[in-house]
């Protein structure tokens, strides 16, 4: 087999994001895909219907303006994105809903006795949204270099990631509206790690929105490869690998893949010590997801809500907390937390004309075989009555058949790992955690530091640890379209 410079296993967007970096510097780079497609957790498929293109994971993109990779890389001058005025909703029994609209200001007169409240929560935020996004984007334990923003940030952690976290609002629907947001992070809560992910999420949906992708999350995976292969990279589709011994002669090997992987792959190389911290490396609760081809748009009963392409759906926070505490015991909710995307409400190109694709998901227990499209759909039917009518086509997913799908995704896990305090601080070990102690071999997926979600910053971390470390390069190359 022919030598290079880089390989890559697994062509999810940390791995592409590191090959893409690894490329413009001037290295030959291979990947290798176990499946037909890449893309991973940014896939889009025909799921239901001939015509209705599903996205097989993440839907709506609040990293794709906002991660520093996407930023460097240029990624909104090489796809199109539309950015919803309205960012993320929550909709209330009655026929009411909490909004998050991209204007703080607006946000803030629509929850009334809250909006203040609210907009001094998030103003600061907003107004240091490019150092919380260094912030996020990088390992923790990495010393800051925006220390007012990390404590501001800090300090609405604590508060929101406490009991004391009702202290500062007098009403439900400003608390209703952030918790859907905070329990993206599948934890009880309310839990200082999932705070901090649901914070700077909603950070981002007032400081520049959260983008659907035109054409679906597939144009994100696109944009990665052709730059990828411009720059000289080869992507191999349809190989597994079971043994780093299988792979060509290279420098380097990047893995996009779990911790329980690299050990597998790596088998006795791996020391003692490190293979210790990776057995210790913890998978988190799962979802169930379903997607549904729909003959017209959801009926909300609230109509605004077919302004914004992300909804929560999960009543006041009480009841989302209780349910996300349900899951944590390891039981199916009666009332679940439902995330719901509607992209076809954007972008026409996703299904036929007048028609609709839907995408939601709940939290469910590790590695859980239930099927929740009943569930999901009775949850959508409690805030839009009439849905059931529309629906022409549904496919329905267990947490098992998430990690058939993605064996990332241990037992469901979307996260790829846990998302608690501790494993944000060692993800899968402290300061450079990319970096393995087996010779040439990194670690670039979301079970490194920055976690999960499709922002490229565990891939472009790895690349950049891999060219400093391997090649001397401590410079950032140049990613700009």
């Amino acid at each position: 087999m022919t030598s290079v410079d880089a390989i890559v296993v697994g062509a999810g967007p940390n791995g592409l994001a590191a090959a893409v970096t690894l490329a413009r510097a001037g290295l030959s780079v291979t990947v290798y895909e176990r499946a037909s497609t890449i893309g991973g957790g940014a896939r889009t498929a025909e799921l239901t219907l001939p015509g209705f293109h599903h996205d097989v994971g993440s839907a709506i993109h609040p990293m794709a303006l906002a991660s520093p990779f996407f930023r460097a890389f240029g990624l909104a001058e090489r796809i199109s994105l539309v950015v919803p005025e309205l960012s993320y909703a929550q909709p209330l029994d009655g026929g009411r809903a909490a909004l998050a609209w991209r204007d703080l200001d607006r946000t803030a007169e629509d929850l009334g006795r809250d909006g203040a409240a609210w907009a001094a929560l998030f103003r600061p935020l907003v107004e240091n949204v490019d150092a919380i996004a260094e912030i996020s984007g990088s390992a923790l334990l990495r010393l800051p270099r925006h220390p007012r923003a990390l404590v501001q940030l800090g300090l609405r952690v604590l508060e929101q990631g406490t009991p004391d976290w009702n202290s500062r609002f007098r009403e439900f629907a400003a608390p209703a509206l952030l918790t859907g947001v905070i329990a993206h992070a599948i934890r009880p809560l309310p839990s200082l790690a999932a705070a901090a992910a649901g914070i700077v999420l909603a950070t981002h949906a007032h400081a520049r929105g959260w983008p659907v992708p035109i054409g679906g999350s597939q144009s994100i995976t696109d944009a990665l490869a052709a730059d990828l292969i411009a720059h000289g990279g080869r992507i191999v589709t349809d190989t597994a690998v079971s043994s780093l011994r299988e792979l060509p002669s290279s420098t380097v090997v990047l893995l996009d893949t779990s911790p329980r992987a690299l050990l597998e792959l790596a088998g006795d190389s791996v020391p003692d010590r490190y293979a210790r911290s990776l057995r210790r490396f913890r998978y988190g609760n799962g979802i169930a997801k379903i997607d549904y081809a729909l003959s017209g748009p959801v009926p909300w009963a609230d109509a605004r809500l077919a302004q914004t392409a992300t909804l929560h759906l999960g009543g006041y926070r009480a009841e989302t907390a209780g349910g996300e505490l349900e899951v944590a015991r390891g039981r199916l909710p009666r009332s679940p937390y439902v995330l719901v995307a509607q992209p076809s409400a954007f972008d026409a190109s996703r299904a036929p004309a007048g028609k609709h694709v839907l995408w939601a998901y709940t939290h469910v227990p590790h590695g859980s075989t239930a099927d929740r499209g009943a569930a999901i759909t009775a949850q959508i039917e409690r805030f839009a009555p009439g849905f059931r009518d529309l629906i022409l086509a549904s496919t329905s997913t267990t947490a098992i058949d998430v990690e058939f799908s993605n064996p990332n995704y241990i037992g469901g896990d979307i996260s790829a790992g846990g998302v608690d305090l501790m494993q944000l601080l060692r993800r899968p070990t402290m300061f450079d955690p990319w970096h393995t102690p087996v010779q040439g071999v990194y670690l670039c997926s979301s079970s490194t530091s920055p976690g999960p979600g499709v922002h490229g910053m565990a891939g472009w971390n790895a690349a950049r640890s891999a060219l400093r470390h391997e090649f001397g390069i401590t410079d950032d190359v140049d990613l700009a379209p």
